[in-house]
């Protein structure tokens, strides 16, 4: 009877863990206690709330089991920006908000999103990374070794100097211009005339202060959160020369250890994010008025808006380098670009 009992026990026991496993999805036990996500900005920027909001979002859908850990300033690479989807690939980094400007030197065709002057208004924006380009996009990506799931933005790079009012090519001659380590930006303020220099976001904001650096170029939500009038930047020139998606992405391998049900949650966490944080990248610049330039006005900024024809003197100077990085991107994709802007609803 007492081995028949031991025996009824240890049933029992079994049961239960098999019980309690079957509570658990398949693999969770496998779960990291912690995902690493990897931003440029902190949470007080529209791109930094973005990963915040993903990053709760996906807390909650599934239940605790995939908790991330947020890492600004892409402190898991020393700060070196240009280096994060290198090391998105290598598991260095789990997950990541990441810019296509910043990725461009390892994907090449994400430069289309840099050419000069195309994307004339937020629809242009749309009509690409909602529609068949932004799919071809994500095709290219996974090709290159990540999962992107949603599309973000930082917004339309405009440009801010401490010297002077820039309202013609000629106004930049001269100017040192930071920029990010991109050829092509090297290339587009060269053939303005400009000084452009490479460094980091962590770098240029004492450089600014210093004096070593005349300007730079970022969306309104970087030039206000990071308080750049408060370091010589008062001259602002509204151009909308290029604008900055962002990509929701994750590590193939951490992708892959998730659970079906995991990995959807993630993804419509992430497509819920990124809508979210567009709408946050946008505040005060798509309302009647733009009242975030009023704002900035009102910190004692110089704010130049361009008229149609000064902004074509940009576009004509830039569009030697357009051609050339035109065919450096892909002709057939660049084209399918173009022809969506054409065809999208303004």
């Amino acid at each position: 009877m007492k081995i028949r009992r031991t025996l009824l026990s240890l049933a029992v026991t079994a049961t239960a863990a098999l019980t309690l496993g079957a509570a658990l999805p398949a693999q969770a036990q496998n779960y990291k206690s912690e995902y690493r996500m990897s931003l440029v900005v902190g949470t007080a920027f529209p791109w930094g709330k973005g990963g915040e909001i993903w990053a709760n979002k996906v807390k909650e859908k599934t239940q605790g089991r995939i908790n991330i850990k947020l890492y600004p300033g892409v402190s898991l690479i020393q700060g070196d920006q240009t280096r994060e989807f290198s090391a998105l690939r290598q598991g260095v980094i789990d997950m990541a908000v990441g810019s296509t400007i910043n990725w461009s030197p390892q994907v090449k065709q994400l430069n289309l999103f840099s050419l000069p002057f195309l994307m004339p208004d937020y629809a242009a924006i749309d009509a690409l990374t909602q529609g068949e380009v932004g799919k071809d996009m994500f095709k290219i990506l996974e090709n290159a070794g990540v999962v992107p799931l949603a599309w973000g933005e930082n917004g339309y790079r405009e440009l801010t100097n401490s010297k002077r009012p820039v309202r013609t090519p000629d106004d930049l001659k001269g100017l040192k211009i930071r920029v990010v380590g991109s050829p092509l930006f090297v290339d587009t303020f060269s053939a303005l005339g400009a000084n452009p220099t490479q460094m980091s976001w962590a770098d240029a904001q004492p450089a600014f202060a210093s004096g070593a650096v005349d300007g730079q170029e970022n969306p309104m939500s970087i030039f206000t959160a990071a308080k750049l009038h408060t370091v010589g930047q008062k001259n602002l020139t509204l151009w909308g020369y290029v604008a900055d998606p962002l990509v929701f992405v994750v590590n193939k391998e951490v992708w892959a250890s998730w659970t079906p049900a995991d990995r959807e949650a993630v993804r419509q966490a992430a497509i819920e994010a990124g809508k979210e944080e567009i709408a946050i990248a946008r505040k005060g610049l798509v309302e009647p008025g733009q009242p975030l330039l009023k704002d900035i006005a009102a910190l004692g900024v110089n704010v130049v808006q361009l008229s149609p024809a000064e902004r074509e003197a940009f576009v004509k100077a830039t569009r030697p380098i357009y051609a050339k990085w035109k065919g450096q991107i892909g002709n057939e994709l660049v084209s399918k670009a173009e022809k969506s802007i054409e065809a999208r609803k303004k």
